[in-house]
């Protein structure tokens, strides 16, 4: 009878990125997300976060959990178009619990740049930096893409990078992969 004043309890999607990011690099997508919405007073908030690992210690992907004071079509198409002018790439999705229900989206496409850590000469390892590999990336993809993320495994480094295109990212990229010494025998992929 005097349920009138009963609050009405939040709601919680998941946004799943389809994006190798470490936790660091998920954590700055959730604060730039709080930002946002708190900066256009949405009632959207991050609680929480997570990484999918494979087994080999390499980031899959990662969720955003987001609590949202009203559950609506249209604010969670506010917050996925918002992650997508951030980084979402193509694959990801939201998941609405209460509704039993996802919803895709995601623009960006993803490349990973696997270089070999294992099988070069000794003075390439010695002479030459991953660091360098990395700013030169970053440099190359300027206006198309940038390195989002990266990942250490025992055999390879992964570089990861999101932008409007593979293709065109690659093709960036590829001068300068062919003439870097560390860069022999990388591999790339197509993540996103």
């Amino acid at each position: 009878m005097f349920n009138i004043f009963k609050k009405k309890k939040p709601s919680i999607i998941v946004a799943t990125l389809n994006a190798r990011l470490q936790p660091i690099h998920r954590a700055d997508i959730e604060d730039a997300l709080d930002d946002a919405m708190a900066k256009h007073g949405y009632g959207v908030r991050v609680v929480g976060g997570g990484t999918l690992m494979a087994d080999n210690g390499e980031v899959s992907e990662c969720d955003i959990e987001i609590e949202l004071d009203t559950l609506s079509d249209a604010l969670i198409d506010t917050v996925a178009r918002t992650l997508e002018a951030m980084l979402a790439p193509k694959g990801s999705r939201i998941f609405v619990p209460d509704q039993g229900r996802q919803i895709d989206f995601g623009v960006q496409e993803g490349l990973a740049l696997y270089l070999n850590g294992t099988d070069l000469p000794d003075d390439v390892y010695e002479n030459y930096d991953s660091n360098h590999v990395y700013a030169e990336c970053q440099r190359l993809l300027e206006g198309i893409g940038e390195v989002s993320s990266h990942w250490q495994g025992p055999e390879e480094t992964a570089l990861y990078m999101y932008g409007t295109g593979f293709q065109a990212m690659r093709g960036r990229l590829t001068p300068f992969l062919e003439a870097y010494p560390l860069c022999q025998q990388c591999r790339i992929e197509q993540i996103a």
